[in-house]
């Protein structure tokens, strides 16, 4: 049996890196999405930063590397793009290194650092994340670990309900749920007909829609549309493979 667990925050990942376990990072609204999207579409790796100053003086030293991200949803000044998913498409992005700075979804990863596994997550990849899990936590007989971004070092719906949606891609009888984990199973399970009507009515996708970025939290809320399963090592984040896309990368310009 492959034993879950979840971390509702960002701060609470050395838990998860103490216990050994394989660890999934969750940044529905945007971080995780975008970095999936990103290495959908031909990115060749993507540094994530816990600050705007170590993306920039990061930035300094590999002049050629592109600045992406946001604070408070907005993208910094001197970035190249924001994290919008939509914005990163294969014309941006295809064969460059990206530094990322976000609010919560990069703060998250480095947390989680020290894992020997960590794999980047959302909505896009949710199968193709199951079905990779199984497959690493049967080899290195280890469990999973749902570490969620958060909000600010507070719960975050969406992130949960992905974990949800995950977890009820797991095979029933090779999964043993925490209370946490089959709480997250269950509200996807309630929501997962009208994932966006419901994603939609959270504190942070409400803050996006006040910045006109109802589009990205549609972009988000697809199932399965990536087989891509970033791999968070050594500082960087690659593609840990990509076999046919269900759906192709942004490709316009």
């Amino acid at each position: 049996m492959i034993e879950l667990s979840l971390e509702f925050i960002a701060r609470d990942a050395g838990k998860a890196v103490a216990r050994g376990d394989l660890i999934i990072v969750i940044d529905v609204l945007r971080a995780t999405t975008s970095i999936i999207t990103a290495m959908s579409c031909g990115a060749k790796s993507v540094i994530p930063t816990e600050t705007l100053k170590e993306a920039y003086e990061l930035h300094k030293r590999h002049l050629d590397y592109i600045l992406v991200g946001e604070m408070n949803g907005l993208t910094p000044r001197g970035f190249d793009y924001g994290n919008s998913p939509q914005e990163l498409t294969s014309k941006k992005v295809r064969g460059k290194n990206l530094i990322m700075a976000t609010t919560n979804g990069t703060k998250a990863l480095v947390a989680s650092r020290r894992a020997k596994w960590v794999l980047t997550a959302a909505f896009v990849n949710a199968s193709a994340m199951a079905k990779k899990a199984v497959e690493i936590c049967d080899e290195e007989r280890v469990g999973v670990s749902f570490v969620l971004a958060g909000e600010e070092d507070r719960f975050s719906f969406e992130d949960f309900v992905c974990a949800g949606a995950i977890i009820d891609r797991f095979t029933k009888s090779r999964a043993s749920l925490s209370d946490e984990t089959l709480a997250a199973l269950l509200a996807f399970k309630q929501i997962k007909s009208n994932l966006f009507e419901n994603i939609v009515r959270g504190k942070h996708a409400q803050h996006l829609i006040k910045l006109d970025l109802r589009k990205d939290i549609e972009f988000s809320c697809q199932i399965d549309a990536y087989n891509v399963i970033p791999l968070y090592q050594n500082g960087r984040i690659k593609r840990l493979e990509n076999k046919g896309q269900i759906k192709p990368c942004n490709k316009e310009s």
